[in-house]
C-alpha cells in the first residue's frame, strides 16, 4: 500500500553532517496527516528512536540527540528529513523511517540506510 524509501545515508567523519530522506509512495495515502518518525539500530543494541513528528509538528527527540538533530517534512513531497549535525561515532546505525500513514492503521518502515561516523 506504502512504500517508505530513505536515502542520504553514508560514511563522514566526527563534527559533519548529514541529511537523511524518506520518500513515501504508493497507492492512496494522506501523507499531511501521517506522524512520521526516524529511528535507529546499532550493531548489537535494539532499535531506538531517534525523533518523530506529528501531523501537527510537533517534535519530539531523544535526549543523545537533542540540539544536534533536527526533522522536518515537506508535505507536498511526501518527504520526511532528518538533519544530523555534529555527528558522533555512537550515532553510526543504521536508520530507519517510520510512518504511522493515514488512512492505514499498519505502521511502515524504510529499508534502512547505513549512517557511519568515524572517529
Amino acid at each position: 500500500q506504502v512504500q517508505l524509501v530513505e536515502s542520504g545515508g553514508g560514511l563522514v567523519q566526527a563534527g559533519g553532517s548529514l541529511r537523511l530522506s524518506c520518500a513515501a509512495s504508493g497507492s492512496i495515502f494522506i501523507f499531511s496527516d501521517s506522524a512520521m518518525g526516524w529511528y535507529r539500530q546499532a550493531l548489537g543494541k535494539q532499535r531506538e528512536l531517534v525523533a518523530s513528528l506529528t501531523s501537527g509538528g510537533r517534535t519530539n527527540y531523544a535526549d543523545s540527540v537533542k540540539g544536534r538533530f533536527t526533522i522536518s517534512r515537506d508535505n507536498a513531497k511526501n518527504t520526511v528529513y532528518l538533519q544530523m549535525n555534529i555527528l558522533k561515532p555512537e550515532d553510526t546505525a543504521v536508520y530507519y523511517c517510520n510512518g504511522h500513514i493515514s488512512p492505514y492503521t499498519t505502521d511502515y518502515w524504510g529499508q534502512g540506510t547505513q549512517v557511519t561516523v568515524s572517529s
